[in-house]
């Protein structure tokens, strides 16, 4: 399959449907973020099982256990409202069906009704490099739909790619701190940002 890299720096935001919502699906570019499906299941075990996507997270442990891919999509697809999820499905445009995963997850939403979310995202290796990240960031930033009024994010400082996504999707950076990577058994130092959408 050929990527189009140079379509990384090109921006999507002025193509019809991006950033739009239809059926809970956001228009994102070259693909599409729509909700998690069961069939999702088998390429999340394998991109996630992946040592480079797991030490980029907080939350994915490596190796990863049996059953775990299909515990993630029985949570993502439960819609609890705390946090949604959605895939990076290239599939229409002559892509991969999964590129990667995309989330928001609610911060304080019961108790203080802040309008806050929590952006997290990865993106398969064999797709790294090719802008999925910052279209995928930028289309839900766009289509708010939480209605949120600020989006925060939190990436490794060992990730500049990541920290790259955020600020050319408008976040600013916050601050330094430190969060615990199951993968890597330890603390990693992080970067804070946010983003204001209102």
């Amino acid at each position: 399959m050929k990527l189009d890299v140079i379509a990384k720096d090109q921006d999507f935001t002025g193509i019809a449907g991006f950033g739009h919502v239809v059926d809970g699906v956001i228009g994102a570019g070259r693909f599409v973020l729509r909700p998690v499906r069961k069939s999702d299941a088998g390429l999340f075990a394998m991109y996630a099982g992946d040592r480079r996507v797991a030490e980029a997270t907080r939350s994915i442990p490596h190796p990863l256990p049996p059953g775990a891919a299909e515990n993630f999509v029985t949570r993502a697809m439960a819609h609890d409202g705390r946090e949604e999820v959605w895939v990076l499905d290239g599939s229409a445009h002559g892509l991969a069906e999964v590129l990667g995963v995309i989330s928001l997850k609610r911060m304080d939403e019961a108790q203080f009704n802040r309008d806050q979310s929590e952006i997290g995202y990865w993106v398969a290796p064999a797709f790294w490099n090719t802008g999925f990240a910052s279209e995928a960031v930028r289309a839900l930033v766009m289509a708010n739909p939480q209605k949120n009024r600020t989006i925060f994010a939190e990436v490794f400082q060992d990730n500049p790619g990541s920290a790259r996504v955020l600020t050319n999707a408008g976040f600013q950076y916050l601050g330094d701190a430190e969060t615990f990577s199951v993968a890597r058994n330890s603390r990693v130092p992080t970067w804070t940002y946010l983003r204001k959408l209102d």
